[in-house]
């Protein structure tokens, strides 16, 4: 019972944190509305899901035979999500203006397995769980990681939703549109340069 009660908060504590993923789902929420943002909630879910097993059954011996390739999803993921925050930034400063820009699920998978984070963190689950040993424990852990990562960006999207009422004055949802933005290119620039 130990095992799982520390699969679910490790799936809590790296699900439910500020990142790339939830900062462009927030966004979202605000920008199109809970239900319209839930396909990159399901897309971000499951593109997790997906690299977790992945690594599970084997994928990892990948990276150890090429290490640049970290290197190379840390490049290409910082490029689209600084691409994201930029598009975020551009928007209109009315509510319902970004529909245009809405994050897709195929974004949201995209964004995932380009990003190093969520390497990390499933190199480090895999290995902390020894779920690359086990089938079982593989599946456990990644069925609690589906839900707690699902809901947990899901209510990234609900709080985004809730914010809208308060952004109702054009000038408020521009600037939260320019802070978001602002923030996602510097996320990108962190996992460029800091993130080593």
């Amino acid at each position: 019972m130990s095992v799982v009660i520390s699969m679910l908060l490790y799936s809590f504590s790296m699900s439910a944190s500020p990142g790339p993923v939830n900062l462009i789902t927030l966004s979202s929420g605000v920008n199109n509305g809970f239900r319209e943002t839930m396909p990159f909630v399901s897309g971000a879910t499951i593109g997790f899901i997906v690299l977790l097993l992945g690594i599970g059954l084997g994928l990892s011996t990948i990276t150890d035979l090429y290490p640049n390739l970290l290197n190379t999803f840390k490049y290409l993921g910082s490029g689209f999500v600084a691409y994201m925050g930029l598009s975020l930034f551009r928007s209109g400063a009315m509510l319902g203006a970004g529909k245009q820009s809405q994050p897709t699920f195929m974004q949201g998978a995209l964004l995932q397995w380009l990003n190093p984070k969520a390497w990390v963190a499933c190199l480090a689950g895999v290995s902390a769980f020894n779920a690359s040993e086990s089938m079982q424990q593989l599946i456990l852990f990644s069925g609690i990681y589906f839900v707690i990562c699902y809901l947990s960006i899901a209510l990234w999207a609900f709080s985004g939703h809730q914010i809208q009422g308060l952004l109702k004055k054009p000038s408020f949802y521009q600037m939260f549109n320019r802070l978001m933005g602002s923030i996602l290119i510097l996320v990108a620039c962190w996992l460029l340069i800091f993130d080593q």
